[in-house]
């Protein structure tokens, strides 16, 4: 980060001297002002500038077609899987680590959840397809399985002194194929309409309750900004102009309501609404129309950004993670259990893709044997494109997600431009090489060691 304070004085004083004078040097000195009170994240700003290109570009391209509600609704969608597991892969890439495994984590997750549903509880157990307990059995079964796979992996790394790239390149192979003989190659399906509610097309709020979330989100906005504020005067610390603040308010409360707006554009297709009220017996009304809303995996990832935020800001743990990744070698001197440590990062990281499962395989509506093929290309790249250095120590969750975002966008929108899959790979392998160069380029300027 770039410290402006020391700057914010100063150029707040040529400022006013040179404010009234018309001079060219009064003009940049107050831009750099703006800006320095606004402490903008030079970083968060490239990322959001790299967005919103990608976004103008295929736009260009599919005529129209990229930048529509219908397109954001499935992108945000598609989004939720890998971004869920970048959250994790932050507090690994920061401790010096990397997990080659998510991808297959996630399958042999989503194999054995789908068994539950398909095949074991209604064979053994004897609970018929729509009993309101196999969701909830289904769900707790691959959190449990990433779990135990990520502590597993966790413990031979930091207990065995087994490399992290060895261990995880090693599950890489077998637990995708393990997956393969739990479900004998077969695709399962179908899966419990509850469970499929959590994959976002059958699972959304509608328009109403949508923006009662949307309000209550912005007012959230309001009061982290709010509460920031107090907190650094509490201690003694400088604080943004109030102009500032209500500005980040502002521009906060306006891309939230947008999102919601956005979404609440997107209609059910009316042939879906006549088998939904038919499925009621009820006629579907003429002229009638609903909104799809907020998807409730969208809701999800929400609730693990806040969770794993807090996680790394607020709670010994994270505090634990920074330094650690910062300097394993005094961390372990000051008395951090650095070799628990990893064990728990793993395993929050295991029961990550275990969630992450849970949302691919019900927006699929089914497990299928190439389910997160390449992932973890996608959750490390998501990672690195939002700022987290391979040299650990340094990382955002929110970062993550925005890459995670970008590189969604990046893949739907050569998809929608015709594109085909290896040629795909071949940007996306590309946009990672350039991230890391990137970065190296702009932590040597910072003068940050890499």
């Amino acid at each position: 980060m770039i410290d402006h304070g020391a700057d914010q004085t100063a150029d707040h004083a040529t400022g006013k001297a040179e404010a009234g004078t018309g001079t060219e040097t009064g003009l940049p000195a107050m831009r750099k002002s703006v800006f320095g009170q606004l402490e903008l994240d030079v970083r968060l700003l490239g990322m959001v500038g790299a967005f919103i290109l990608i976004a103008l570009a295929f736009n260009f391209f599919t005529d129209g077609r990229f930048v529509t509600p219908r397109n954001i609704f499935n992108l945000t969608v598609q989004t939720v899987s890998v971004a869920i597991m970048a959250t994790g892969m932050v507090f690994v890439i920061v401790t010096r680590h990397i997990d080659l495994s998510v991808g297959a984590v996630l399958a042999i997750a989503s194999a054995m959840g789908a068994m539950m549903q398909a095949r074991w509880l209604p064979q053994i157990v004897g609970l018929d397809y729509g009993n309101p307990m196999i969701a909830p059995l289904a769900i707790l079964t691959c959190l449990a399985i990433g779990t135990l796979i990520g502590a597993f992996n966790g413990w031979l790394i930091g207990y065995q002194g087994i490399p992290a790239f060895i261990v995880t390149l090693g599950g890489l192979l077998i637990w995708r194929y393990v997956g393969w003989y739990v479900t004998d190659g077969q695709t399962i399906a179908p899966l419990d309409t509850t469970y499929l509610v959590l994959g976002g097309a059958e699972g959304t709020l509608g328009a109403t309750l949508s923006w009662g979330v949307g309000l209550l989100a912005s007012a959230f906005a309001i009061y982290a900004i709010w509460n920031a504020r107090q907190a650094r005067k509490t201690h003694g610390f400088p604080t943004k102009p109030l102009w500032a603040e209500m500005t980040l308010g502002g521009i906060s409360v306006a891309v939230i309501l947008g999102y919601i707006a956005t979404l609440n554009a997107y209609d059910i297709p009316t042939g879906k609404l006549r088998r939904m009220f038919e499925a009621r017996g009820e006629v579907l009304p003429d002229g009638y129309t609903e909104a799809y809303g907020l998807p409730i995996s969208v809701i999800v990832l929400i609730v693990v950004a806040i969770a794993m935020t807090m996680l790394a800001k607020k709670t010994r743990l994270g505090k634990y993670i920074f330094a650690t990744g910062g300097n394993p070698d005094a961390a372990e001197l000051s008395g951090i259990n650095t070799k628990l440590l990893t064990v728990k990062i793993f395993a929050l990281m295991g029961f990550l893709c275990g969630l992450s499962a849970v949302i691919a395989s019900a927006r699929l509506a089914s497990h299928a044997n190439d389910i997160g093929t390449l992932d973890e290309l996608r959750v490390i790249a998501a990672a690195v494109i939002g700022g987290t250095a391979l040299s650990g120590g340094i990382g955002t969750i929110h970062g993550a997600i925005l890459g995670a975002l970008i590189m969604q966008s990046l893949q739907s929108g050569m998809a929608m431009v015709g594109v085909d899959a290896p040629l795909q790979n071949i940007v996306v392998g590309s946009v990672l090489v350039f991230a890391v160069w990137i970065d190296i380029q702009y932590r040597k300027k910072l003068g940050i060691k890499v």
